[in-house]
C-alpha cells in the first residue's frame, strides 16, 4: 500500500473517481461508496489532481458492462487529450473477475485514461502486470467463494424448512428466534387464500376466472398497465407449494418437504389444484363476462344444449335492447333472440321457489348433525389408519435409502429418489390428515348457521350480489346449469342435493316407502320425522 504521508506530488492534471459496491443495499446500509470516495479524494489531493467527476455503480464486480462504468468511459473519450487519471480505491472495486478486470483495464486505456490507486501502483512492466493480475484473480476467488458459502448456507436453511428467497404475495418475513420466517401478510394472504380455495373447489372454473378475481381486488398488486395481470403470474400462484406450507427447490436438489411456516391452504387443497391444472375443464369462458348478462355461460339452449351467448341489439330508433341467443349454426334457434327480461325473470322466479319453509330447518339440523357426528368418527378412524400408513412409508423410505447406498447406477439411483419423493409427499398428506382431527376451524352450529344463510334465501343473495356472487349462486343451486326453451320457457332445473331434500320434505302428505331393503332410521333423523307426523318418508340410505 502506498504511503500518502511521505511527499505531496506536484504533477497536477485532472482525475475522475470510480467507486463500486456489490448491490443497492450497500448504498443505503453503511457508507461503502462514501468511504471509497473519501480515500480516493485524499489520494488525489496528495498527487495534486483536480477531481472532475465521481462515477458509481451498485452491482456485482463480475460484470463488466455497468452504467457508471460506461458513463465514465464516455467521459474519458471526450477528455482524452487532457490525459485524465482514473482513481479507484482497490483492484477489487474495479472488478472481481480476471476477465472483467482485463476488459475494463483495456477499455480505460483505450479511452485515454490512466489507472491509479492508493492501494497498488499500476505499471506496464511484466512484474507489475503479474501482481495486478494476481490481485484480480484473488478478488475473483473471493467473490466466487462468498457466493458458494452464501448458497451453501441458504441451501442448508432451506433443507431445514425455511424459505430463503423473496417472500411471495400473501407472505412477509418476520424476525424470530429462528431467524427470518414467513408469516401471513394481510389482506393479501386472505385474497390469495380465497383464490386458491376457489380454484380447488371449482368455484373458479379456469385460471382465467382466478385472474379476473385477482384483477378485481384493488389491494392485490398488478404487473400490467390498466390493472391487469399476466397469465403466467396466475399459474405461478396456483403452483407455488409455499402456499400449502411446503418447500421445494429442484435446482438445489431439495425435494418437497414440510416448511417451517403456516400454509394459506391445506396440502390436500394444493393437490386438488395440481390435479385440476393437469386435467383442466374443457369449458369456454368468455372474456366479456359483464353484469349485463349474468346468465351467460350458465344458460343452455333448449334445442341444442349449447351455452347461450348474449348481446345488445340496436333498433332502428337507436335504442339498445339486451338479448340472449344461440350461436350454434346447426341449431333450429340459431341467432333467434330471447329477451333478457324474460329468461332472467323466469330464473329469478325459480330461485325464489326453491326457498324452503322455515319449519324444515329444524329437521335439516337434526339430519346434518347426525351426518356431522358420523364424519367426525370417520376422521378419527382415518387418522389411525394414516398413522399406520406413515410408519409403513418410513420403512419403505429406509429400504430405498439402503438400496441407493449399495447402487452404482445413476439411473437406478434417480428412480429410487423419485420414489422417495413420492413417499414423502404421501407422508405430508397423511400427516395433515392426522393433524386435522379435533382441529375444525368452526363448530357445527357455526357451519349450520352459515349454510342456513344460503339455503334460506338464495334469491336474496342473487338479487344483492355481484356478478361473481351471482354465478356462484347459479352453480350451487343449479349445478347442471339451466335450460331455456325459446318457445316454452325455462325447463324444470335439476336442483342441488340440499334443495332436493328440503323440497321433498316440504311436499305435504307423502306415502311410506316399503321398509324392506332399507337400514333403520338414525335416532336424530327419526326424531326429526316424528316432529312432522304428516310427512311419512322412507329412509335416507339404502343398503
Amino acid at each position: 500500500m502506498m504511503n500518502l504521508t511521505n511527499k505531496k506530488s506536484e504533477t497536477g492534471g485532472i482525475a475522475v473517481i470510480y467507486c463500486r459496491v456489490s448491490n443497492v443495499k450497500q448504498t443505503t446500509r453503511g457508507d461503502g461508496l462514501g468511504s471509497q470516495e473519501t480515500r480516493c479524494r485524499e489520494y488525489a489531493g496528495y498527487k495534486g489532481y483536480r477531481v472532475e467527476q465521481v462515477f458509481t455503480d451498485d452491482m456485482s464486480g463480475g460484470v463488466a458492462d455497468r452504467p457508471g462504468m460506461m458513463e465514465m468511459l464516455d467521459w474519458l473519450k471526450e477528455h482524452h487529450a487532457e490525459n485524465p487519471v482514473v482513481i479507484i480505491d482497490d483492484v477489487s472495486r474495479l472488478a472481481r473477475g480476471l476477465d472483467a478486470h482485463i476488459r475494463l483495464r483495456t477499455a480505460i486505456g483505450g479511452a485515454g485514461g490512466r489507472l491509479e490507486s492508493p492501494s497498488i501502483e499500476f505499471g506496464e512492466d511484466s512484474d507489475s502486470v503479474l501482481v495486478e493480475n494476481l490481485l484480480a484473480s484473488v478478488s475473483q476467488h473471493q467473490r466466487q467463494k462468498n457466493a458458494e458459502q452464501t448458497t451453501n448456507r441458504m441451501r442448508a436453511r432451506a433443507m431445514n424448512g425455511y424459505w430463503v428467497f423473496a417472500a411471495p404475495k400473501g407472505y412477509r418475513f418476520e424476525r424470530s428466534n429462528e431467524g427470518k420466517v414467513l408469516v401471513r401478510d394481510e389482506p393479501l394472504a386472505s385474497i390469495v387464500q380465497e383464490a386458491l380455495e376457489g380454484f380447488a373447489s371449482g368455484r373458479f372454473g379456469t385460471q382465467a376466472e382466478v385472474k379476473r378475481y385477482l384483477e378485481a381486488q384493488p389491494l392485490f398488486p398488478k404487473d400490467l398497465p390498466g390493472g391487469f395481470m399476466r397469465n403466467q403470474r396466475v399459474n405461478d400462484l396456483l403452483t407455488q407449494p409455499l402456499y400449502a406450507g411446503l418447500i421445494s427447490i429442484p435446482k438445489w436438489g431439495i425435494a418437497m418437504r414440510e416448511g417451517r411456516h403456516d400454509g394459506l391452504v391445506s396440502v390436500s387443497t394444493f393437490e386438488r389444484i395440481q390435479k385440476r391444472l393437469a386435467n383442466p375443464d374443457r369449458q369456454i369462458i368468455r372474456k366479456d363476462m359483464r353484469e349485463d348478462f349474468p346468465l351467460r355461460g350458465a344458460a343452455l339452449c333448449g334445442d341444442c344444449d349449447h351455452p347461450l351467448t348474449a348481446a345488445w341489439s340496436t333498433s332502428k330508433t337507436g335504442t339498445k335492447h339486451p338479448y340472449y341467443l344461440c350461436y350454434n349454426r346447426d341449431c333450429e334457434s340459431h341467432r333467434k333472440s330471447i329477451r333478457r327480461d324474460a329468461i332472467e325473470g323466469e330464473v329469478e322466479a325459480a330461485l325464489a321457489s326453491v326457498t324452503p319453509a322455515k319449519s324444515l330447518f329444524e329437521l335439516a339440523r337434526a339430519m346434518l348433525k347426525d351426518l356431522w357426528d358420523g364424519r367426525v368418527d370417520q376422521e378419527q378412524s382415518r387418522a389411525k389408519e394414516a398413522q399406520a400408513r406413515i410408519k409403513e412409508l418410513d420403512k419403505k423410505i429406509d429400504q430405498l435409502l439402503d438400496r441407493i447406498v449399495d447402487s452404482n447406477s445413476s439411473r437406478v439411483i434417480a428412480a429410487y429418489e423419485a420414489k422417495i419423493e413420492g413417499f414423502e409427499k404421501d407422508k405430508l398428506l397423511l400427516r395433515e390428515q392426522t393433524n386435522r382431527v379435533g382441529q375444525k376451524p368452526h363448530t357445527f352450529e357455526e357451519m349450520f348457521e352459515l349454510a342456513c344463510q344460503f339455503l334460506a334465501n338464495p334469491y336474496e343473495i342473487w338479487t344483492n350480489g355481484t356478478l361473481a356472487v351471482r354465478k356462484l349462486v347459479l352453480k350451487m343451486v343449479f349445478p347442471a346449469g339451466i335450460t331455456y326453451d325459446r318457445k316454452n320457457g325455462l325447463r324444470t332445473p335439476d336442483l342441488a342435493l340440499p334443495f332436493k331434500v328440503l323440497g321433498g320434505l316440504d311436499g305435504g302428505d307423502c306415502k311410506m316407502a316399503h321398509p324392506r331393503g332399507f337400514e333403520p332410521l338414525t335416532s336424530a333423523f327419526g326424531a326429526g320425522l316424528r316432529a312432522y307426523p304428516n310427512c311419512t318418508i322412507g329412509h335416507a340410505r339404502a343398503r
